[in-house]
């Protein structure tokens, strides 16, 4: 197996904190096989990139590719949870998606449950198998299938247009799931066909027609059944929960990851802490959504919501939370996940914590810190390069020159080529 040499002026130290000069790594295959090695290996292919900074490949732990991205009507925004789009037709979009996100620099994401119907097709389990056999680009998605969500919940996808009783009817297999036998048949429905986690809906939210985004949506059985089905199937549960109480419900249900946490208190964000609760705070949505967009009752339910965010996150980052970097695309567009590591920043986190956040805590969020989130010797190919130095100044990030995931380059710069 031919070896690649990727040069460059700089690379990240993720797990030490810091950027070192100058950057030699080694790969073979789709692995990393030496880091500033004292000899190259003769006959190498070498990658000289210059002045740039190497990174490992960054992570975006709340996404949804099924959503958002082309084929909305000019000047308007981009489709949501429309149901003029039949499931390939959503799928073809999502392959869309997908590329663009690993264009940006992410290599891994979580798609974090669909709240369309489909039939009971996982679009993006189907999405991910056609990536994973190199039919198309993308990152690597962890999929969760159908979000698990009570009638009426905020991701029962006939809340975000307000449909009539009877227009949509939704299966559990589609997310639909009442009570404790209903939530642990959708559960294992998802996992049965291949969810690698599984997306509950534990509180109210901001952009559907639902409960009042504080407003528990699940009793604590209910929560129960969901983390000790998925647990004993080997897969973690991660919570859209908005609310405090909510929050609480869910952490004290051993699920393992909160999505938003926007209204935890700060005695919630020390129980996040004291039981190793991770957060995926999707804290720049918080200021760059189009709110001037929505319906006049969403926009004031952001109005309340969204400055107790704010407030919220930098009070997480100083008790110590183990926060992950999700943006929950296309509430940011897709290809503009970055955008989350500076409104990290923003909130208090250095530069080389908002990295730590899109790599090492994202990847032990999905249980595959062994192989994913560092530049160092055994672990997967996954490397980008950005401009600059992002130790200094995390925008950077924004500005990719090279992307090469599973030992495949994908953005070269140099040339504006690209695989795929």
């Amino acid at each position: 197996m031919t070896a690649t040499v990727v040069r460059a002026a700089r690379w990240a130290d993720v797990e030490a904190g810091v950027v070192s000069a100058p950057a030699v790594l080694v790969v073979e295959g789709n692995r990393i096989q030496a880091v500033n090695p004292p000899a190259e290996p003769d006959d190498a292919t070498v990658i000289d990139l210059g002045d740039v900074t190497l990174l490992p490949g960054l992570m975006d732990m709340e996404l949804n590719l099924l959503i958002g991205g082309p084929g909305g009507p000019e000047g308007l925004p981009s489709p949501m949870h429309g149901v003029q789009d039949d499931p390939a037709y959503r799928t073809l979009r999502g392959a869309v998606n997908a590329r663009t996100t690993l264009e940006a620099g992410f290599t891994t994401v979580r798609n974090l449950g669909l709240m369309v119907k489909t039939g009971g097709y996982l679009l993006d389990v189907a999405l991910q198998r056609a990536i994973e056999q190199g039919w198309h680009p993308g990152p690597r998605i962890y999929p969760a299938g159908h979000a698990v969500t009570p009638y009426g919940g905020h991701l029962d996808p006939t809340v975000f247009q307000r449909l009539a009783p009877g227009i949509m009817p939704l299966s559990v297999a589609e997310g639909i799931a009442n009570g404790v036998d209903d939530v642990r048949a959708c559960v294992r429905y998802q996992i049965r066909h291949g969810a690698k986690l599984i997306k509950v809906s534990a509180s109210g939210g901001v952009m559907s027609h639902s409960t009042a985004p504080g407003a528990q949506q699940y009793s604590d059985e209910e929560f129960a059944a969901i983390a000790d089905e998925a647990h004993r199937a080997g897969v973690r549960v991660a919570a859209h929960a908005v609310g405090d109480s909510a929050i609480r419900a869910c952490i004290r249900a051993g699920i393992d990851c909160i999505e938003h946490g926007f209204l935890a208190t700060d005695d919630t964000i020390q129980m996040m802490v004291d039981h190793g609760t991770f957060l995926v705070s999707t804290t720049y949505l918080t200021e760059a959504m189009a709110v001037d967009r929505i319906a006049p009752e969403l926009r004031k339910k952001a109005e309340v919501v969204f400055p107790q965010a704010q407030a919220m996150l930098p009070k997480a980052i100083a008790a110590g939370v183990r926060i992950a970097c999700g943006t929950d695309a296309p509430a940011v567009p897709h290809g503009q996940n970055a955008k989350e590591l500076c409104a990290l920043v923003a909130r208090g986190m250095t530069p080389m914590q908002a990295l730590r956040a899109a790599t090492i805590t994202s990847a032990e969020l999905i249980e595959a810190d062994d192989e994913l989130g560092r530049l160092a010797p055994g672990y997967l190919a996954d490397v980008i390069a950005v401009g600059g130095d992002p130790s200094r100044d995390i925008a950077t990030t924004l500005d990719i020159r090279f992307v090469m995931k599973d030992g495949v380059i994908h953005v070269d710069s140099r040339d504006h080529g690209r695989d795929g």
